[in-house]
């Protein structure tokens, strides 16, 4: 019997993904793939340490509709030296951490490609399915909601 269980317990990890989050967490749930509403924008959040990050999977916001999202470059940062890397695959939210009183993510920070600048950042689900990631300078109140669906 006691073989049994360890053959269970050890297919169950290996049948589990290593680099997935353990959903089972609350503070988890927000990591996956999501799409924003406008469709021009695919993030990836994931763990990073106790934190929470978001990169840049898929855009089609450049200046050019044509212009491959490959070719892409932070041309508005204000770092010259970083004015030539490319979006794709950039962490574009950092340093959101689970607040479990709230059930949100709070204290990050976004950067928003379009004008190189970098807000504070907050995230909640509205349901499963839906995030909600809000950009704001000093005091929530005063941002800007982007929307967000699980793909």
């Amino acid at each position: 019997m006691r073989l049994l269980s360890i053959l269970i317990l050890s297919l169950t990890c290996l049948l589990k993904p290593a680099y997935g989050p353990d959903t089972d967490t609350p503070a988890n749930r927000i990591c996956g793939k999501w799409e924003s509403s406008e469709k021009n924008l695919v993030v990836e959040v994931y763990p990073y340490k106790n934190t929470f990050r978001a990169k840049m999977i898929r855009f089609t916001g450049g200046v050019s509709k044509a212009q491959p999202m490959e070719s892409i470059t932070d041309k508005k940062n204000p770092d010259p030296a970083l004015r030539n890397r490319k979006v794709l695959g950039m962490d574009v939210v950092e340093n959101l951490v689970y607040n479990p009183k709230s059930d949100s993510w709070e204290n990050g920070r976004i950067y928003e490609i379009q004008s190189g600048k970098t807000w504070s950042a907050a995230a909640y689900l509205e349901n499963e399915n839906t995030l909600k990631v809000k950009g704001y300078w000093k005091v929530k109140l005063l941002g800007k909601t982007m929307t967000f669906h699980r793909l």
